[in-house]
């Protein structure tokens, strides 16, 4: 059979692109497989997790078996004395400061704070307002600058995030559980503290897990860029820690067993606690956590005046009040925190 060169050699070059072509979607394929998002590498444990998607942000920390240095007490450091109050202001006048002429030009103070922190600082579904332990006492304070518990506009901030704001003056104070530590105060100034939290463990009932000691091996959760996850890599090496932007995630991913427990401090896991009964506090004490309302470090006018504003709920019984309402799930308390100065 005779056959046209031509024809067969256009036959010849189809089958060749034909076949380049296959290679090509192949190769196309298999790198694209190669190219997505690989989930963490999940380091052996105990628990048997939902495979569920975690948090947006989540990070997967494996446990390094090293122990990381105890962190520096901020007594030590003197980060948990703050400046004394001032004279009283007369009603009417406009308090010291520049900085805090400006908040009160502008008629409001800007508050960061968190929505998702049960009984501290969260989003009532019912009002749609913002509640709490934290948010009270920072409606103190507008109180007292502005003659109005109402002027006040909250914005929203991560734990990791608080900082940054108060840095760039993108609000004016920070009452968002926020513990007072060596490290913080080279950033920002903090007021006297004002609520005393201990870090501890949340689990769901009949774990098995009765503190820290039986967190080997095992997933804890804590938010990113908190005291509560460097200490729990400090007390359990062992543990892996499933870091979240924020706590409510915790409680996101301990209810799905995407963790076997959630540390951090005891206000904030009571407000977790409180939304689903199968859950319980175990273990002592990790860590002590004295939160401080955060201020930028220029601004020693505003540090004075919200310190003024905490003595004066220590004194005519405001604070025991704001306890009783939103805290009594911590147990009995003879009063608020003993305030220190360094002046």
């Amino acid at each position: 059979m005779l056959t046209n060169p031509r024809v067969e050699h256009a036959h010849g070059r189809r089958e060749s692109r034909v076949r380049g072509l296959i290679g090509v979607l192949v190769t196309t394929v298999a790198v694209l497989a190669g190219c997505g998002t690989p989930a963490p590498d999940t380091p052996a444990v105990a628990g048997d997790y939902s495979e569920q998607s975690l948090p947006n942000g989540t990070q997967i920390i494996p446990p390094s078996g090293l122990v990381p240095p105890a962190p520096v007490p901020p007594s030590a450091c003197g980060a948990s004395a703050s400046l004394r109050p001032g004279p009283p202001v007369p009603a009417g006048a406009v308090p010291p400061g520049r900085l805090v002429a400006d908040i009160v030009a502008r008629d409001r103070l800007i508050v960061g704070v968190d929505q998702d922190t049960n009984l501290l600082s969260f989003r009532d579904p019912t009002t749609d307002t913002l509640e709490g332990f934290d948010v009270d006492v920072a409606r103190e304070v507008a109180r007292d600058l502005l003659g109005d518990p109402a002027k006040v506009e909250f914005r929203l901030l991560t734990p990791g995030g608080r900082l940054d704001a108060l840095e760039k003056n993108q609000v004016d104070i920070v009452a968002q559980t926020m513990t007072i530590t060596c490290q913080r105060a080279e950033r920002v100034a903090f007021s006297t503290v004002y609520l005393e939290a201990y870090q501890r463990v949340l689990v769901t009932e009949g774990s098995g897990i009765a503190g820290s000691a039986d967190l080997a091996g095992r997933r804890v959760c804590a938010a990113t860029d908190t005291t509560s996850l460097a200490t729990i890599r400090r007390v359990q090496p062992q543990a892996t820690i499933v870091a979240v932007p924020d706590w409510a995630d915790c409680l996101m991913v301990l209810q799905q067993r995407q963790a076997d427990a959630v540390s951090t401090d005891d206000a904030i896991l009571a407000g977790l606690a409180a939304q689903d009964p199968t859950l319980e506090i175990v273990g002592p004490s990790l860590e002590t956590q004295p939160y401080g309302i955060g201020i930028n470090k220029t601004n020693t006018d505003l540090v004075r005046l919200v310190n003024g504003t905490l003595d004066r709920l220590r004194v005519d019984g405001t604070w025991m009040r704001l306890y009783d309402r939103w805290l009594t799930v911590l147990g009995p308390v003879a009063g608020p925190p003993t305030p220190t100065y360094r002046d």
